[in-house]
């Protein structure tokens, strides 16, 4: 069913709908720009790889009960 899908002619008219929608001046700065972005992808995959796995969260010791502060309520204006 899938046999042949891709065949030149239709890559012709992907090309043409391409330069007819974008123009040919913006071709070239999109096409950099979506290089730049695979390269950018490309290299944050492999350092996210070659790191090592990250180490148990580190706790923060708990306050000391005297030295926390009280919460008052704070006064609302009621509609009249």
């Amino acid at each position: 069913m899938l046999r042949n899908a891709l065949e030149p002619w239709h890559l012709l008219v992907v090309v043409l709908v391409l330069v007819v929608l974008f123009g040919s001046k913006k071709l070239p700065d999109m096409a950099r720009a979506l290089g730049k972005s695979a390269r950018i992808l490309k290299s944050e995959a492999k350092a996210m790889k070659d790191d090592p796995a990250p180490a148990a969260p580190v706790q923060t010791p708990a306050q000391p009960s005297g030295t926390q502060t009280p919460i008052t309520p704070t006064a609302v204006d009621s509609p009249r």
